[in-house]
């Protein structure tokens, strides 16, 4: 008697699979699949197109914030790269890629003042 290996209590053949369980099978991974699709890929694609809409419409004079947290005003667009002055004497550029979102006009002022 071993304790590690369970030993073979019947020589018996194998119950027969019923008839249906192969399409069983292939159903519920097709169910996996649009679940997963509907739940993951789905939203996740809408939200870059949304972020890439973003990128795109950006122009000069614009209130952004940085996914950092940087709150600047464009004042360069170019292609691949935005150039952002955060103070007066400060300008910095950065990858479209890293705006986060488009602030209302007047919103530095109104975060600048309460501080």
């Amino acid at each position: 008697m071993s304790f590690f290996i369970a030993e073979a209590a019947a020589q018996s053949a194998p119950a027969a699979a019923p008839q249906g369980a192969g399409f069983m099978n292939l159903v519920l991974l097709g169910g996996l699949f649009v679940f997963m699709y509907f739940m993951i890929i789905r939203p996740q694609r809408k939200r870059q197109k949304e972020h890439q809409t973003l990128t795109e419409g950006l122009s000069k004079g614009d209130e952004v914030v940085l996914s950092s947290g940087m709150l600047g005003k464009i004042v360069d667009v170019d292609d691949d790269y935005v150039t952002i002055k955060a103070s007066d004497s400060v300008e910095l550029k950065f990858q479209k890629i890293a705006v986060h979102a488009v602030l209302p006009k007047g919103t530095i002022k109104g975060v600048a003042k309460s501080n």
